[in-house]
């Protein structure tokens, strides 16, 4: 497989209809404010501060949907669908990323990685197959102006990929995979000799050794295999990691996953039942699960 290749030939995915008109008016915007020093604070809302500028908001709302944040620019509160720092502040304490290679893979807009500049890791590498996640990472760096670096790859590129990482962040991804131990395997190729994998993903309570395969899932298609925390250290073991460190679990509640005006259609609130105790279909809630995986 050759990585370069690829990448080329997704570079013409900003050449499609809904995404070619977004892509001019950013870089349009870039050359307009590239003589201008902003300023930005990261904390739980990554805040940009700056020079006033009218297309700031109209390019935000080009890129709808947010589905990681929030973000505010000068006056403008980008309030995304996830609070992602409810979960960034509970994987916070667990990290070791200062001086180290870092990999997300599936980092959608890239808030994560700005999350990780204030550790100070080496290098940041996100990789996410979306030309649209891509530009809304762009258009938040253009005031930032960090060095990570943005491809557009999936995890499925890893062994391919001609570096390696120290610490590789998966996060919400491993749920999508039809086949869960392959991907693990994946990951584990991309790790530096004692490098680790954060891992989050959603399980099952049980205590056996099996998992939910659903057609659908909280209305989602594409969701293959949710297993018990049981069934997810034998696919763990079976990748061949050598040990697994138990972080955390809870559920996913409306407090940090809701509708809001900077995104398109449905969200938690309309997956539950009205009683917010199973999905739409009946199925136990959204539990999600973070280990670390030590290569």
């Amino acid at each position: 497989m050759n990585i370069n290749e690829i990448l080329n030939e997704r570079e013409k995915w900003f050449e499609w209809k809904n995404i070619k008109h977004i892509f001019d008016e950013l870089k349009t915007f870039k050359k307009e404010i590239q003589k201008y020093d902003y300023k930005y604070k990261l904390g739980d809302v990554i805040e940009i501060k700056g020079e006033e500028n009218k297309k700031i908001e109209k390019l935000a709302k080009m890129l709808k949907p947010w589905r990681k944040g929030p973000f505010k620019i000068n006056d403008l509160f980008i309030d995304s669908e996830w609070r992602s720092y409810i979960k960034w502040n509970s994987l916070k304490p667990h990290l070791n990323i200062q001086n180290k290679d870092i990999l997300d893979v599936g980092c959608n807009n890239g808030y994560y990685m700005f999350r990780m500049l204030e550790f100070k890791p080496k290098s940041i590498t996100g990789f996410d197959p979306s030309a649209l996640f891509n530009l809304q990472f762009e258009f938040i760096n253009l005031f930032i102006k960090s060095d990570i670096e943005y491809k557009l790859l999936g995890v499925e590129h890893i062994p391919f990929y001609d570096k390696k990482f120290d610490v590789i962040f998966c996060m919400g991804v491993l749920y999508h995979r039809r086949d869960p131990i392959e991907m693990l395997k994946e990951l584990k190729s991309g790790l530096k000799k004692d490098g680790e994998v954060i891992l989050d993903t959603l399980i099952i309570e049980g205590s056996g050794e099996y998992a939910l395969t659903p057609m659908r899932y909280a209305k989602m298609k594409n969701v293959y295999f949710i297993p018990t925390l049981k069934a997810l250290y034998n696919w763990i073991e079976r990748a061949k990691f050598s040990n697994v460190e138990f972080i955390g679990k809870r559920y996913t509640t409306t407090n940090e996953q809701r509708k809001t005006d900077w995104i398109e259609g449905e969200s938690l609130e309309s997956f539950l039942n009205k009683n917010q105790t199973k999905t739409i279909e009946g199925y136990e809630p959204s539990l999600r699960i973070y280990l670390k995986l030590k290569n």
